[in-house]
C-alpha cells in the first residue's frame, strides 16, 4: 500500500480527500465540544477554588467521544448512516431525519473545506512525513480558526501542543525530501521565541497607548507555533499577511455589514490562514518578494 501511494500521486490526493471528509466531520465535533468543555472545566474550578457552585454544571460525561450526537433541536441521535460527511447531509436534504429542523450549513462546508485544503497539501508535499505533518498543522489550523470565529479564544489543548511539537519535529532536521518542515533547531527555537515576543510587544505597545487591549494570549501561542513549525524566517511574511487580510475583512465588515468597531474581530483566523500560506509558498513569495525590491 505504502508503494503504491508513493508510485500513484492520483491515488494519494484521493485517499487523503476521503480521509479529511471523515477528519472534518470529527472537526466539526471538536469545534462545538471543545469549548463546552473548556467552561465546564472553568466552573468546576471556580466551585472548587471559591467553595461555592458559579452555576449548576450538567450532570455526567461529556468530552470528544461522549455521548453521541443528537440534534440541537429535538434530542434524536444521529446514526451513523446519517453522519456520513457532506453524503449524509445531501440525502436528508439538510434537514433533521426525525424533527426536519434545518441542519447548519456550517458542517458540510467544514468537510468540505478540510478536504479541500488536505488535498492542495498533498498535491504540494507529496507521500511523506512531510505531507502527514502538514495535515496535521492543517487541520489544527481549522478547529483553532472556526473556535476562535465563535468564540473569541484559542483553545491551548489546541496550540500548545502543536508549539511542543513543531520544537520536537526540528530534532529531526535534517530529513531528506523535505521541503518546509523539520527545519533546524536554532530556527525553530528562535521562532517560537520571536512568535510569541513579537505579538505579546504589540498588545502591550497598543494597551500602553489606547488603554484597550488589541489581541489575545491565545494569538502569541499560535504564532510562537508557527515559528516553531516554520522558522523565523517567515514571520515577518505571516505577520505582514496576516494583518493585511485581518485590516481588509475588519473594514469590509465595518463598512458594508455596519459591524460595530467596538466588538473585537478575532485574530486567530487571519493568523492561522497566513500560516498555513506560508507553510505551502513561504520560500517562494520571499524569494519573488525580494526579487521584485531589487
Amino acid at each position: 500500500m505504502l508503494q503504491l501511494f508513493a508510485e500513484s500521486p492520483a491515488f494519494f490526493l484521493a485517499v487523503v480527500i476521503a480521509v479529511a471528509l471523515l477528519v472534518g466531520s470529527f472537526l466539526n465535533v471538536v469545534i462545538f465540544r471543545l469549548p463546552v468543555m473548556m467552561e465546564r472545566e472553568w466552573r468546576a474550578q471556580c466551585e472548587e477554588i471559591t467553595a461555592q457552585p458559579a452555576s449548576e454544571l450538567p450532570e455526567g460525561r461529556f468530552d470528544l467521544s461522549f455521548p453521541r450526537s443528537r440534534c440541537p433541536a429535538c434530542g434524536h441521535m444521529i446514526t451513523a448512516t446519517q453522519n456520513i460527511p457532506l453524503l449524509s447531509y445531501l440525502l436528508l436534504g439538510g434537514k433533521c431525519a426525525h424533527c426536519k429542523t434545518p441542519i447548519s450549513r456550517r458542517y458540510p462546508l467544514i468537510e468540505l473545506l478540510t478536504a479541500v485544503l488536505s488535498g492542495i497539501v498533498a498535491w504540494r508535499f507529496g507521500f511523506g512525513w512531510e505531507s502527514m505533518l502538514a495535515l496535521l498543522l492543517t487541520w489544527s489550523l481549522i478547529a483553532i480558526s472556526v473556535i476562535d470565529i465563535d468564540h473569541q479564544l484559542i483553545p491551548d489543548a489546541i496550540s500548545l501542543p502543536l508549539l511542543w511539537l513543531g520544537l520536537a519535529l526540528s530534532l529531526l532536521h535534517p530529513l531528506d525530501g523535505a521541503q518546509m518542515l523539520f527545519i533546524e533547531p536554532r530556527s525553530s527555537i528562535v521562532g517560537a521565541l520571536a512568535g510569541y515576543l513579537s505579538l505579546w510587544s504589540i498588545y502591550h505597545l497598543f494597551r500602553l497607548l489606547t488603554g484597550k487591549e488589541g489581541m489575545g494570549y491565545g494569538d502569541f501561542k499560535l504564532l510562537a507555533a508557527l515559528g516553531a513549525w516554520l522558522g523565523w524566517q517567515l514571520l515577518p511574511l505571516i505577520i505582514m499577511l496576516s494583518a493585511v487580510v485581518g485590516a481588509v475583512v475588519g473594514i469590509s465588515m465595518i463598512v458594508l455589514s455596519k459591524h460595530d468597531r467596538n466588538i473585537p474581530i478575532p485574530f486567530g483566523p487571519y493568523l492561522a490562514a497566513a500560516g498555513w500560506i506560508a507553510m505551502l509558498y513561504g520560500p517562494e513569495i520571499v524569494a519573488r518578494y525580494l526579487d521584485y525590491m531589487s
